[in-house]
This record gives C-alpha cells, sequence and structure tokens, in this order.
C-alpha cells in the first residue's frame, strides 16, 4: 500500500494506493486483483475489493468505481445520483458526499486522487495514455475551478504506473503528442534508437499548467515486479493471457 504524504496531512480523508498484496485471489492474480474485468474468480475479486475497502475503515457496499473506457468522461455526483450497483462509463468520479470511496482500477496507467481542502470535495481518475492526451485531468481540473474550487486549495496525488525506462512506444504514439503540441517533445526520451514515454510526468505538467502547485508523485514503477503491483504490460512480457488490477480509494470521512 502507498499513501500521499501531501494527503496523509489531512484528517478529512481515508486514501490508499494499493499494490497487489494482501488478497484472496491466486496464480497470476496474486493476490489483491480488484479488477471485475479481469478473468480473475469473481467470488475472490469481491472479497478482494472487501478487504480494501476494510482498510479505508469502510464497507464495499459504498464504494462507487466505473466501467473505465480510456476517455475524457467525468460523474460528479451526491446523495440523488448514488447507484453502487450500475457502473457508469467513465474514468474519473467526483464527490462531496461523505463516507462513500470513490477509486479506479489500473495496472500501468496512472491514478489520480484529487481533494480541495476548503471545499471537502474529491476526486478519482484514471488515465492512460489515450485519457490524458483527451483531457481527462483537464476536464475534471476545469469542472472543479468552475464550481468554486481555487488551485491553490486543490491536493493532487499522482499514483504508480510505468515509469518511462519501461514504457517503450511506437513511433505514431509520439506523433498524436507532437500533433497536440510540439512541447510534448520533453515528454519522450530516445535510447538506442528507442523510444520511451514519461505518462507521469505528462501527467503532472498538466496539473500544474491548470495551477495546481500541491502535487505529490509516488514514483513507484508498475512494471518492476519489486513494488508488487500488477502491470499489463510486464503480463504481456510474460505470455500471461490476463493481468490483475490495483485499485486506488480515495474517501471524505
Amino acid at each position: 500500500m502507498y499513501y500521499s504524504k501531501k494527503l496523509s496531512k489531512y484528517n478529512s480523508i481515508s486514501h490508499c494506493f494499493f499494490n497487489r498484496k494482501g488478497g484472496k485471489s491466486t496464480g497470476i492474480y496474486k493476490s489483491l486483483n480488484c479488477g471485475k474485468g479481469s478473468l480473475d474468480n469473481k467470488k475472490n475479486i469481491n472479497k478482494n475489493l472487501k478487504i480494501a475497502c476494510k482498510k479505508i475503515s469502510s464497507s464495499y457496499k459504498k464504494i462507487i468505481l466505473l466501467n473505465q473506457i480510456h476517455s475524457n468522461k467525468f460523474h460528479y455526483f451526491d446523495k440523488k445520483k448514488l447507484n453502487y450497483k450500475n457502473r457508469k462509463l467513465g474514468d474519473a468520479l467526483i464527490t462531496k458526499e461523505k463516507g462513500i470511496m470513490i477509486g479506479v482500477l489500473t495496472a500501468d496507467c496512472l491514478p489520480i486522487l484529487i481533494y480541495d481542502k476548503k471545499l471537502k470535495i474529491i476526486s478519482a481518475i484514471h488515465a492512460g495514455w489515450k485519457g490524458a492526451l483527451k483531457g481527462i485531468v483537464q476536464k475534471v481540473i476545469k469542472f472543479l475551478l468552475r464550481n468554486g474550487s481555487k488551485p491553490r486549495n486543490l491536493i493532487a496525488a499522482i499514483g504508480p504506473c510505468i515509469n518511462q525506462k519501461n514504457y517503450e512506444i511506437k513511433k505514431d504514439f509520439k506523433s498524436k503528442f507532437l500533433r497536440q503540441n510540439k512541447r510534448n517533445e520533453i515528454f519522450f526520451k530516445e535510447i538506442k534508437k528507442r523510444t520511451y514515454f514519461s505518462l507521469n510526468k505528462y501527467v503532472y505538467t498538466q496539473l500544474r499548467n491548470l495551477g495546481l502547485k500541491k502535487i505529490d508523485i509516488i514514483d513507484k514503477d508498475t512494471y518492476d515486479p519489486k513494488n508488487n503491483l500488477f502491470s499489463a504490460r510486464r503480463s504481456l512480457r510474460q505470455n500471461h493471457d490476463d493481468y490483475g488490477r490495483n485499485i486506488s480509494i480515495i474517501m471524505i470521512n
């Protein structure tokens, strides 16, 4: 489990970036696989979700998750819009309701947890390269700003994702980012005629450009086995036919 030092300063919220330890799943899903989209035993996934929720001092019945689609679509909800059973399509959640956990699932993509310390609003964002390029981070932050948030009051924690040294990409990938902005060149590195991308630096820069200054980066590489995190790319390299998902959760106490 990993925690943000900046978010941990506030007793009004609970949060955690979970790794793969402490669950009930076996085999390639060992052990805290929380991804219902995986081929893992559904009973074990539910047990794992209950374990994660208990660590946040809450109940499995009070967590909201999404059917993530690598988009720029987010959902804001209050008590009137609460629906635990029907997952919405999208890649970010926003709420100011107390006692409701919101979470995202990742396995190399980037989880981001955000807290407005004045307005007591939280957000959980799933940002793969597609969602980040489409502007999921900007859409969430701009929504918060339109609804009264100030950049100085927003604390953002960027969770574990695949690090640049293990994120080799193809030329057409890079061209997508350069068409958006030629300055995106700085997020790519050439090593022995191979190109590598830094997802967390790209998202960090997006947050900075939106005026946020309180940003935590939990620099743990999902690809590196020693960090005990699920990694889609590592699983692919190991010829596994599927992979587990890490869960990241935040809640207003």
